[in-house]
């Protein structure tokens, strides 16, 4: 059998869609309060968990079982356009996850088990029999809890030195991971024609385009209006008000976004998430100080 070109095999890891999970990471590190060149080592190797490894092997399992959907929706990535040959795809996915538990072990008990519900998720999201992606509600929330609250609560842990991170924080990684929920949303929208053929439920295909998209926005504000009044709550007006500038800003882009969601999903993806993550860095700052004082 052909071996399929390292080319290839980038492309099938996608690593532009590490860098979500590895912020996570970053800022449940900051919002730990221990300094970050106290367990530099940790951090680094953390990141390369919730990135090049689990992350990757997210992208390399679904990009297998979805094989048949992308024929339809983009023919050109790797597998269905021959450049990944045979049954190379499931190969390097099963591969990736191995070595992504073996990573997780050096981070020890938090971050093996955190690398191992990860994993699970992503199996779970595209694989048969419980393939989650078949309904939008489920597979984004799979997606939002593994690419940010479960990657914020194990960087905060490996910092923390296995201890169970502060309720505050975990606060945060769920409110979080609940306005993943509406971006996982947005990525849906590229790809309606091909799951309404191959009988997968996204939230475009469920509830209609202009539904899905209104859906998406409240999923992705609702959660940071939350974060900013737990801010208050804690004593952080000024991180509260960076965070609310961040919203307001969402807010005009999103009205923009629901206008023509098909057309601007991708727009609102690649302008409007910046100032999403810019909020979280902002909420860890506050909580990092709040630890300090």
């Amino acid at each position: 059998m052909a071996l399929p070109a390292p080319s290839a095999v980038a492309e099938l890891f996608k690593p532009i869609t590490w860098f979500p999970p590895m912020w996570a990471f970053g800022c449940g590190a900051v919002a730990s309060g221990v300094a970050l060149s106290e367990r530099w080592a940790l951090v680094l190797l953390g990141l390369l968990l919730a990135g090049p490894m689990v992350c990757a092997t997210s992208q390399a399992v679904n990009d297998w079982f979805d094989r048949h959907v992308d024929a339809i929706n983009e023919p050109q990535r790797p597998i269905p356009s021959g450049r990944m040959p045979g049954r190379w795809g499931l190969y390097i996915a099963t591969l990736w996850t191995l070595v992504s538990l073996a990573v997780g072990l050096a981070l020890g008990p938090w971050g093996f088990a955190a690398a191992a519900l990860g994993l699970a998720l992503a199996w779970a999201y595209s694989a048969p029999p419980l393939r989650l992606k078949r309904n939008g509600w489920w597979g984004n929330a799979a997606c939002g809890l593994c690419y940010e609250g479960l990657a914020w609560a194990t960087g905060a842990a490996v910092m923390a030195g296995g201890a169970l991170p502060d309720a505050r924080s975990l606060a945060l990684a769920a409110l979080y991971s609940l306005g993943a929920h509406g971006i996982m949303t947005l990525n849906d929208f590229k790809s309606v024609e091909g799951d309404r053929r191959m009988g997968i439920g996204s939230l475009p295909v469920r509830l209609g385009i202009d539904a899905a998209a209104r859906v998406a926005c409240w999923t992705m504000a609702l959660p940071q209006a939350g974060v900013i009044a737990l801010l208050l709550w804690w004593g952080a007006p000024w991180h509260a008000a960076g965070v609310a500038a961040l919203l307001a800003v969402q807010l005009v882009l999103m009205r923009r976004f629901v206008a023509d969601p098909l057309a601007r999903a991708t727009w609102y993806s690649a302008l409007g998430i910046n100032f999403f993550v810019a909020g979280m860095l902002v909420s860890a700052f506050a909580l990092r100080s709040a630890l300090a004082s």
